[in-house]
């Protein structure tokens, strides 16, 4: 298991199992570094629209292995407890409330 640093300094565990999960798609493959990139530096932020205990952390990357795409990391928070739902490449930002940067 690893403790990665959110942008607001919150710890979040990835777990092995998780990272397995991600890492079963080959286009994630070599995104581990990345994964702890976005959670830290996230260009955007956005509340999950099927979970509000839920955010969506974006960070743009150039040159993935398929192609120029977000890096989109899911984490589930709640009070005591922060952890990695999963994470993929996507074109575009899901809609809706942004936590991050501020509007």
């Amino acid at each position: 298991m690893r403790i990665l640093l959110d942008y607001q300094h919150h710890e979040v565990r990835l777990t092995d199992e998780r990272l397995a999960h991600i890492l079963e798609h080959p286009e994630m493959a070599g995104l581990e570094t990345a994964l702890a990139e976005t959670l830290r530096q996230p260009e955007r932020v956005i509340q999950s629209a099927s979970d509000p205990a839920s955010a969506l952390h974006y960070r743009y990357y150039l040159g993935t292995r398929v192609g120029d795409k977000w890096l989109c990391v899911v984490v589930k928070y709640n009070a005591l407890d922060a952890f990695v739902l999963t994470a993929y490449l996507t074109d575009k930002i899901k809609r809706g409330i942004q936590l991050w940067p501020k509007t």
